[in-house]
């Protein structure tokens, strides 16, 4: 199975290859249902595809707004930019975009979104029909109904679920709440996620305000549990599943490190459990409870108590230069002291979770200093160990 990360910007992106993605996904400036991430110019997405290629890696390209008839203005010629571009794919939601597509830029590959809401044979055979060559079907689905679709589509039709992130509270993301309560459309990408927060209830004629409650337990009653698949890798695999998508490009660098490292060991180890440690590993990075979402009989889809997430480690510094056997250079993205001992998370087995101790910092003018508090700052600290632009150490 292809294993397919968020790129929410280039940083990102170099981030989710490093630790192993197969595939990418990221969107322009237009045409994307993710407005506040970083997203890629014109210019970022052609060194992204020639990066992505040069590693015999994807990069898929998202136009998956749900489209009125004044967001097609613009959208030919940003068609055949990313065909010159090579984009391996577009992700598209719409039918009319899907249309436009098919007309504009016959030979590129389209995807369709999550958002098209495919949950039967029926549709995702129509969506072959016209010109789909892969289905990212609706998160709604039991992993019976995926083994379903995958028999009754064309074998050249490819099937992609997600396995890990935020679930949305409306039907396959498809949601007004934001936009009526905030004027932001969810489905023009601009989400603030109202689904989250805590509710209460107003009874007029008295100005009494009472909690809003679901069997006594909380009052977030939109708020759900995260995706987490990784012990069930194998149980998608067999079902004829061709790609898994992690959710997040408005995450951190950090969340697409951590997730998509542990998602790489976990499918290179099948038919195997991927153990505790990885299990553990997802624990490390932002998260709400966990949850298989709706592939399993799983009751407990909603966290009732608060909407915050949640984390073990915290991100304290980016390899930014090979280590030499003697030393190695940091960006910093935490404080961190003389003294600490650091976990390092890598793709590369030999440094995996190894700690290293900093006995001395030299910042960027040569000094020597007792702590690293300058953000991004590029500090050089000893090191024997043989780590790569890319690792991250963490506390």
């Amino acid at each position: 199975m292809e294993l397919l990360a968020p790129a929410g910007n280039f940083e990102k992106f170099l981030t989710a290859l490093h630790f192993g993605a197969d595939a990418v996904y990221l969107a322009g400036g237009r045409f994307g249902l993710r407005a506040f991430a970083g997203n890629f110019s014109d210019e970022e997405i052609e060194k992204a595809v020639k990066i992505a290629h040069k590693q015999k890696k994807k990069v898929y390209v998202t136009l998956n707004i749900i489209a009125k008839d004044k967001d097609f203005v613009g959208l030919d010629d940003y068609l055949q930019f990313l065909c010159k571009a090579k984009v391996d794919a577009v992700i598209v939601a719409d039918l009319g975009v899907l249309a436009f597509v098919k007309q504009h830029a016959p030979k590129m590959p389209v995807h369709v979104s999550t958002q098209a809401n495919v949950i039967n044979s029926y549709s995702a055979n129509l969506m072959a029909q016209l010109g789909a060559k892969r289905l990212i079907l609706a998160r709604e689905l039991t992993l019976e109904e995926v083994k379903n679709i995958r028999k009754n589509v064309p074998k050249k039709v490819e099937i992609e679920v997600f396995v890990h992130g935020a679930m949305c509270m409306a039907y396959s993301g498809r949601c007004l709440l934001s936009n009526y309560l905030t004027g932001r459309d969810s489905n023009h990408g601009e989400c603030v996620q109202a689904c989250r927060w805590k509710y209460m209830v107003r009874e007029v004629s008295r100005d009494d305000e009472l909690e809003v409650q679901e069997d006594e337990k909380g009052s977030y009653i939109f708020n759900s549990k995260d995706l987490n698949m990784l012990s069930h890798l194998q149980d998608l695999k067999d079902a004829g599943v061709d790609s898994i998508k992690i959710e997040g490009r408005m995450k951190s660098a950090y969340y697409v490190a951590t997730v998509v490292n542990a998602y790489r060991r976990a499918l290179d180890k099948l038919p195997q459990k991927p153990g505790k440690t990885l299990e553990e590993e997802l624990n490390k990075a932002s998260h709400r409870r966990y949850t298989t979402g709706f592939y399993y009989k799983d009751e407990k889809k909603q966290y009732l108590e608060d909407s915050m997430p949640v984390q073990e480690s915290d991100f304290v510094a980016v390899v930014s230069r090979d280590a030499d056997g003697k030393t190695v250079e940091l960006e910093m993205r935490n404080k961190f002291i003389v003294g600490d001992a650091l976990q390092i998370l890598s793709p590369d087995d030999a440094t995996f979770r190894k700690k290293l101790t900093i006995k001395s910092i030299t910042n960027s003018v040569g000094e020597k200093v007792d702590a690293a508090k300058v953000v991004q700052e590029r500090v050089v600290v000893p090191c024997s160990l043989s780590l790569k632009v890319g690792d991250i150490l963490r506390r």
